[in-house]
């Protein structure tokens, strides 16, 4: 097992120092994903790179979403010979505490997909609440399976030579859909997945970049691809099933 951390950043400077740092406990490689973020943010990052061997800085020259950065970043870890690559999002919402979790969970089932299942608190707002179960309904129509607790949480562990294979097999919607249909296309392909309960908060006076009418137009119109080849998967999916 050859893990990497896999970091999209995208005008989030508030906690990417005390981010390094902790991850530079672990001395593994960390690839952060410049997604087009404005000076203030493409400065600190670029210092970063300039101080800390382990991190190298792959920069978006605009912005192309989040899902694409992700895209860009486990292409590159995969290039570089790395086998895992554990995703964390920038903004601070992640437990880092848990990031051995997942490290382990990925060592203990090197052929899964580990996700993070949220245990939120107080501070989560409920209109986000409830949109993720809407999307976690299209997720289990999708995919035939209760397997994938949630789909939108961006602390995970990609095992690259599947990933990879499945990036290659499709165009993938660039922004905030990326996440969930990743996870579907590879259920698809029989990856079996691992479940990490992981506490999510919302930072006071947190950024969001979720632009509710381009990312929920790029969602149902991802959902509705998904869902064409669902259809198109159908008796492969029940096979498998009813195999497994």
């Amino acid at each position: 097992m050859q893990p990497c951390f896999v970091i999209p950043v995208y005008n989030h400077p508030d906690c990417l120092v005390a981010l390094v740092a902790y991850l530079t406990g672990f001395q593994l490689p960390i690839i952060m994903v410049n997604d087009g973020s404005e000076s203030v943010c493409s400065t600190l990052l670029h210092q970063l790179a300039k101080d800390n061997s382990l991190l190298d800085l792959v920069e978006h020259e605009k912005n192309l979403g989040k899902g694409q950065a992700v895209i860009t970043g486990l292409r590159y870890a995969h290039q570089h010979g790395y086998s895992h690559a554990l995703q964390l999002d920038a903004d601070g919402q992640h437990d880092w505490k848990d990031i051995q979790y997942f490290l382990d969970s990925a060592e203990q089932h090197p052929n899964a997909m580990i996700i993070g299942q949220p245990v939120f608190d107080a501070t989560v707002p409920k209109k986000r609440l409830y949109g993720r179960y809407a999307t976690h309904i299209w997720v289990w129509i999708n995919s035939l399976s209760f397997e994938i607790k949630d789909s939108m949480c961006g602390f995970r562990v990609y095992p690259l030579p599947q990933t990879i294979k499945i990036l290659n097999s499709a165009k993938f919607q660039p922004r905030m859909g990326f996440d969930s249909e990743i996870l579907v296309r590879l259920k698809w392909d029989n990856v079996p997945f691992v479940n990490v309960p992981t506490r999510v908060v919302y930072p006071e006076n947190g950024v969001s970049h979720f632009n509710v009418w381009r990312d929920n137009v790029g969602m149902a119109r991802a959902h509705t691809r998904l869902l064409g080849g669902m259809l198109l998967r159908f008796p492969k999916l029940i096979y498998h099933k009813v195999k497994g």
